[in-house]
């Protein structure tokens, strides 16, 4: 049976938090009152879900449904823990390899990037729960199936996913044009994870500083830089061809 992708009432929000439905986004009507109201937003901030306040318009166009005042929208896959997800492929693969993506936008930009690393083997992809695209219906089709197929955690801070790989023994390689170095200069034979940045503003500064490695593709046209999805592709493949060698 496929998932809803959007669940609307107080209550039935509230039920589906409690549930652990992977919840995406709620949409709350500015100014709600009420005792309920207040529980659920209390119970919002605990689970660290990300909420928008909009006017009545909005969520009358989300659904024509009684939704009192709410509506969340549900992701159509289940999200994996981090570090059980880290600790599995660390023990169990020689080399693996791990995708960040430091608040990529785009739904469709998204569903290419999973597929580019289905293709390539890619063991987990780490997006930050706030700021980064939802796993939508587009998303899925543009994947072409593969968001079912790679495992994909969320944690709320990217660097802090650095870090713990780090800790874990997987060296971390942004991917930015600030740097001398390019991808083909570098040995991806260790456990590595590859972080990709967002469509206007690239990998975070913090980020950036904690990472490893930093490396660059060449642009030999005009056109400073390439499609988030297309650069993504072209890092993971040297990664398929140095390990296949």
């Amino acid at each position: 049976m496929e998932k809803p992708t959007q669940i609307y009432g107080i209550r039935a929000v509230m039920e589906a938090i409690g549930s652990n439905e992977p919840i995406d986004k709620i949409f709350m009507q500015k100014g709600l009152k009420g005792d309920l109201s207040r529980e659920l937003e209390k119970l919002v901030r605990k689970k660290d879900i990300s909420v928008s306040y909009v006017p009545l318009e909005k969520l009358n166009k989300l659904t024509q449904n009684n939704h009192q005042g709410v509506v969340a929208k549900v992701s159509p896959i289940s999200f994996h823990n981090f570090e059980a997800l880290v600790e599995n492929v660390v023990a169990n693969k020689k080399h693996p390899l791990f995708l960040l993506l430091d608040q990529i936008s785009d739904v469709r930009n998204f569903g290419a990037i999973i597929r580019t690393a289905e293709c390539t083997g890619v063991d987990g992809i780490i997006i930050q729960k706030k700021g980064s695209a939802p796993v939508t219906s587009d998303t899925i089709k543009t994947s072409a199936g593969a968001a079912f197929k790679v495992p994909i955690a969320k944690v709320d801070h990217i660097k802090d996913a650095v870090f713990y790989l780090q800790a874990s023994g997987v060296k971390v390689v942004a991917a930015t044009e600030k740097t001398k170095n390019t991808v083909y200069e570098l040995s991806f034979s260790q456990p590595v994870a590859i972080v990709m940045g967002s469509e206007d503003i690239g990998i975070s500064p913090s980020v950036l500083k904690a990472s490893d490695y930093t490396a660059k593709l060449p642009i030999l046209g005009d056109i400073a830089s390439l499609n988030v999805s297309v650069a993504c592709g072209v890092f993971l493949y040297e990664v398929v061809r140095q390990r296949t060698d």
